[in-house]
């Protein structure tokens, strides 16, 4: 069914192993079986500080950077970690030492290219790139190449910013297409104004390919922070000011849930709407095959959302309609996506898709698209299930740590370029086809084969009569005449 929120690769699958330590307590980081377990949040930011002779694991580096926004908001920590390395390296002094500062310089620049590659949203403020500016400007006396290096990084920053931002403002565009296309249909009734799927693409693999493309581009969208972002409210140590996370949104995140829910309702449209029961079981066949291509690339985002489609009520109810359909390649994708054991089927499959995926030699070979609303419900309970802070106020990193290989696996993955090209306009199809709501698709289900029992009776007429009698006649024109008397509305919205 659909789903509803509940609220660079510097981490990869195969790479996230910070270097192991003894147990015990170095430098007020507290160690256990090798790796770093807890320490007070000031501990935290002094291990992330590079200096002439060390440099943060870039593990530590992405965990600390996810997590720590939980504590404190970017700009204030980047004010401290500048703070800190200008007293550290003594950059106040009116004569540096330059060959102090000659190892300190690519370090630093290292550290704040790592963070502006992998947070980028966090620099869309101007304080952010104000304290970049700082430090530049006090250890580029050293040594001029450091301009340069900066120019470049910003450079850098400022065309991922703006690539993210045309997308984004693309998505606005689309749903105010949307928009436009609804009100025009229910001021102007017609037939027509609703093609099928079919009419657009009837190669089912093309179909997966171009929902692939469309997840790829949603996907690259979502920066790692949103994953935190979407879950805790306030720092446990202070219930009384609202964390970071609450201050900012999760825009993207929630776009993506809304994409797959408009998925699932774009697919029961598309069989509810079909007047004849030879034509809807043509549809259920054709996305049965899409949902078996989309399984074979990898992508289970679509996967799932065309089988929460098929599987809605409205649809599942057509039972003249599903005894024409052959069922056997449904059963099976159904099985790979069954939420049994916590949805170990679907878990195996990903698994051999990651695998797959590590040791790809194309882009065809690495698309892993996961059923993100499952991640979200993993990263979810992992929040709820384990504490931010320990008894003693030390941040528990351990819990960091896992959440930094789950949502650092997905930000590789979404990384991949799609090696499929698009089509205009089977994407804007996918985008904007008007959809019927839960109601419209009763309606449409009801007068497609009659209800069976009273309950179903009852509904078909409440819905009915809460009906425009304008859209009831633009209704029965598209249906057949042998219809029961007095047929409603298919009403249409959208869910993106």
């Amino acid at each position: 069914m659909p789903q509803t929120l509940s609220a660079t690769s510097m981490v990869t699958p195969c790479g996230f192993s910070p270097h192991l330590h003894p147990s015990g307590e170095q430098g007020g980081l507290i160690f256990q079986d090798g790796n770093l377990s807890s320490a007070s949040l000031d501990a935290l930011i002094q291990h992330l500080i590079p200096t002439t002779d060390y440099y943060p694991e870039k593990a530590y580096i992405f965990t600390f950077l996810l997590s720590s926004r939980l504590f404190i908001e970017p700009h204030e920590l980047l004010a401290r970690v500048c703070h800190q390395c200008i007293e550290q390296q003594r950059l106040d002094d009116p004569v540096l030492d330059k060959a102090r500062v000659r190892k300190f310089g690519p370090k630093l620049l290292q550290l704040l290219a790592e963070w502006t590659e992998t947070f980028p949203y966090d620099f869309q403020e101007e304080k952010m790139v104000g304290h970049l500016k700082d430090m530049i400007r006090r250890i580029a006396p050293c040594d001029e190449a450091y301009w340069k290096r900066m120019n470049q990084l910003l450079q850098a920053l400022n065309q991922k910013l703006a690539t993210l931002s045309h997308g984004q403002e693309g998505l606005v565009k689309i749903n105010a297409t949307v928009s436009d296309k609804l009100v025009s249909f229910k001021t102007k009734p017609s037939p027509s104004i609703q093609r099928e799927i079919l009419s657009v693409c009837s190669d089912p693999y093309t179909l997966a390919q171009q929902l692939t493309h469309v997840e790829l581009e949603r996907l690259s969208h979502i920066g790692p922070e949103e994953f935190v972002q979407a879950f805790v409210h306030k720092d446990s140590l202070d219930s009384t000011k609202p964390c970071f996370s609450e201050q900012n949104k999760t825009n993207n995140l929630e776009a993506y849930v809304k994409w797959f829910n408009r998925l699932c309702y774009l697919v029961a449209t598309e069989i509810c709407m079909p007047a004849k029961k030879k034509q809807r079981a043509q549809v259920i066949e054709f996305f049965i095959d899409v949902a078996r291509e989309c399984f074979n690339i990898g992508n289970f985002n679509s996967l799932m959302a065309i089988i929460s489609g098929m599987n809605m009520s409205p649809v599942s109810r057509l039972k003249k309609t599903w005894s024409k359909v052959k069922t056997a390649k449904f059963f099976i994708l159904e099985h790979q996506m069954d939420p049994t054991g916590n949805f170990y089927n679907y878990r195996t499959a990903l698994r051999g898709a990651a695998h797959r995926s590590l040791t790809a030699h194309s882009n065809r070979e690495k698309i892993v698209i996961p059923f993100f609303s499952l991640l979200i419900k993993d990263i979810y309970f992992l929040n709820e299930g384990c504490a931010n802070r320990l008894p003693n106020g030390h941040v528990n990193f351990e819990k960091f740590l896992e959440l930094a290989k789950q949502v650092g696996e997905f930000i590789t993955w979404k990384q991949v370029e799609c090696p499929f090209e698009q089509d205009p306009n089977i994407t804007h199809y996918l985008h904007t086809a008007p959809i019927f709501t839960e109601d419209g698709l009763y309606l449409a289900s009801y007068e497609s084969e009659s209800p069976e029992n009273q309950v179903e009776k009852e509904r078909w007429k409440s819905l009915r009569d809460h009906q425009p009698t304008w859209v009831t006649s633009a209704l029965q024109s598209n249906k057949p005449t042998t219809k029961t008397k007095g047929q409603g509305s298919l009403d249409i919205t959208n869910s993106t």
